[in-house]
């Protein structure tokens, strides 16, 4: 949340996206962040982050520093986009997923207390499910 409102890079589905995951599913974060599953690593450095990124099957997170950090380190994964633009912000090497170009801030280098957060602009879990498929997680 941010100012009561939601937060525009917090995809609102990750419950049920992880509630479809039928193997252990980790989480980062920094404090103050809602923990979702029981392994939650917060505020690691970047030497414990890497090592994490590298044992696992692959990534899953909005447009964040994550899918930044996993790119530098030759660890393609999904990024799921909202507002932002992943012609831009994306990297060709993952699965980056939008639900419809029309969702996209008009001023994409503006901060995001800055422009107008919509709800509506989010892929479905089935689309987040379909692309983790693509990576061998195992589903429900």
């Amino acid at each position: 949340m941010r100012d009561g409102k939601p937060h525009p890079k917090n995809y609102p589905w990750w419950p049920e996206v992880i509630a479809k995951i039928d193997e252990e599913v980790i989480q980062v974060g920094i404090d103050g962040e809602l923990q979702l599953v029981p392994t939650f690593h917060k505020s690691l450095s970047l030497t414990e982050l890497g090592k994490l990124v590298e044992q696992c099957t692959t990534w899953l997170s909005v447009d964040t520093f994550l899918q930044h950090f996993c790119w530098d380190l030759q660890k393609p994964g999904i990024a799921i986009f909202g507002q932002s633009d992943p012609i831009i912000f994306g990297h060709p090497e993952n699965v980056n997923l939008l639900k419809d170009r029309k969702y996209l801030r008009e001023k994409q280098f503006w901060w995001w207390e800055q422009i107008s957060y919509n709800d509506e602009c989010w892929v479905t879990t089935d689309v987040v499910l379909a692309a983790l498929k693509k990576f061998n997680v195992k589903l429900k």
